[in-house]
């Protein structure tokens, strides 16, 4: 079912989500289907996006949801940073569509998470990737984009976003 994206703004995106739980397992499957269903849609609306957390949705539970051509998820995830290199990027949101901010990230990461089975996964992120899980991953402990903006001239709307 497609569902709402919350917006910049709205309180509950600010929130800290709690871990899945065994006791979560039966709705966890409706879960990810809302979370595709709710990506595809935005993609068709505005021609991008890849990933979406389950807060964004209006539930405050630790699973993120990429999209590449297959679906991943990403089930009580951890990040770990192998090194210090860091970048600095524009990033966007789908709870803030048409506003970039620039941010700096991790250039590696290492995401440690449960499947859809709850058996432990692990994968190692670069670039892009590797941004887009921290974007997310921000998302389940109540952090957007916004708040991680380099200064306070770091924000743009989208048309000026190729000219930066």
């Amino acid at each position: 079912m497609i569902r709402e994206i919350l917006k910049l703004g709205n309180p509950d995106l600010y929130e800290v989500s709690s871990p899945v739980t065994e006791e979560d397992k039966p709705a966890l499957k409706t879960w990810v289907e809302d979370l595709h269903d709710t990506l595809m849609e935005y993609r068709r609306q505005y021609g991008a996006g890849r990933a979406v957390a389950l807060p964004q949705i209006g539930i405050r539970k630790r699973v993120l949801y990429m999209f590449d051509g297959k679906p991943y998820v990403f089930i009580n995830p951890q990040l770990v940073f192998p090194d210090e290199e860091k970048y600095v990027l524009m990033d966007d949101c789908m709870s803030f569509p048409g506003l970039c901010v620039r941010v700096e990230r991790y250039r590696r990461v290492v995401i440690r998470y449960l499947d859809m089975d709850f058996q432990p996964q692990e994968m190692k992120l670069e670039g892009d990737y590797a941004e887009l899980l921290q974007h997310e991953y921000d998302h389940l402990d109540g952090i957007l984009a916004t708040m991680r903006a380099v200064d306070n001239k770091s924000f743009f709307m989208e048309q000026m976003k190729r000219e930066f």
